[in-house]
């Protein structure tokens, strides 16, 4: 028997580059779909990317889906893509739902016309839950999603389960919480926070302008997330699980980890800006991952504390190397 073959979308993204990581430490063949776009950025799986097989397509194009899959046969697919920022959805709201919404479904369907015995894997999100019903939030907690993404996802997980339910096919969601790591994007706050301290530290910045200091979330690293994929697509039948570290914590508490990283007081570099207060904000997301430990065996192994100065030592590194693009 061959090795198992696997395609993840997003695969320059966070998620993508941990999880292509992952799959090769497992010996399977690795297979990334990346879009053809004007700047290609693959600073994430650079130091992979002789190991994995890099192939054009894009959720919104069905035949570049049909024919990857054709061409592929992968035995599972992890779809990761998506306009995955909160704030852009509410700039593009229609874009994001025809690739994080309609995208899935796209992809979903060359499964079924084409190898239908393929385990999928779909990138449910907490927010999903948006003005939460229940705290904390279970698999069984309604959706009430409070940004365009957020209904996006919601039609992303649904969608999965009826093609789960429809047609036989072993498709997962995994409802995953906050995570993040060296390589989360500059635009989410954990990432902005642990920068700008290392500027700040360095002299090469002088202030921080934030949103909403009580919003809370429950905050995990990236690295032990993607685990969790693979797992749910290993069992024998499919389900959906959250994927949390079941605590939260709160903005404030972020910029006093990550300024105290660096030996500095938050409060005399942070400064409140309406400009990043969300339309209509998600107040408290806070994940329980008991059906996942139970099922999976799965848990959190990096701390709060321990992931945001990963964050803020990588910076530091990054910004002594090159100051001026230090991504």
């Amino acid at each position: 028997m061959g090795k198992k073959k696997a395609l993840i979308t997003g695969v320059t993204g966070q998620d993508g580059s941990y999880l292509a990581e992952l799959l090769l430490a497992k010996d399977y063949e690795v297979y990334g779909m990346v879009r053809r776009t004007s700047t290609v950025r693959y600073e994430r799986i650079r130091h992979i990317q002789d190991q994995i097989h890099l192939v054009q397509g894009d959720l919104s194009d069905q035949m570049s889906l049909n024919r990857a899959i054709e061409t592929i046969q992968p035995d599972e697919v992890y779809n990761l893509a998506a306009q995955s920022f909160v704030p852009t959805s509410w700039n593009q709201p229609a874009f994001t739902g025809d690739v994080t919404a309609l995208g899935v479904t796209r992809m979903l369907e060359a499964i079924h016309l084409v190898k239908p015995d393929t385990r999928f894997y779909q990138a449910s999100s907490s927010e999903m839950f948006g003005k939460v019903q229940a705290v904390p939030q279970t698999e069984t907690t309604p959706f009430y999603p409070r940004s365009p993404y957020g209904v996006a996802k919601v039609y992303g997980h649904w969608i999965t389960v009826n093609y789960r339910e429809s047609y036989d096919m072993f498709c997962v969601s995994g409802i995953l919480f906050n995570h993040e790591s060296p390589r989360r994007g500059l635009e989410f706050v954990t990432r902005k926070v642990t920068y700008n301290a290392a500027k700040i530290k360095l002299g090469l910045a002088h202030e921080l302008r934030m949103g909403n200091y009580e919003a809370q979330r429950d905050w995990g690293f990236a690295g032990d997330y993607v685990e969790a994929m693979w797992l749910m697509l290993q069992q024998d039948e499919p389900d959906d699980f959250v994927i949390a570290t079941g605590k939260t914590h709160t903005v404030q508490r972020l910029l006093e980890v990550a300024f105290s990283c660096v030996d500095l007081d938050w409060q005399n570099y942070c400064v409140q800006d309406p400009a990043f207060i969300r339309p209509a904000e998600v107040d408290l997301l806070i994940g329980d991952p008991s059906k996942a430990h139970a099922k999976l065996g799965w848990k959190p192994s990096v701390s709060f504390e321990e992931l945001i100065q990963m964050m803020v030592e990588a910076d530091l590194e990054r910004l002594k190397k090159d100051p001026d693009n230090a991504i």
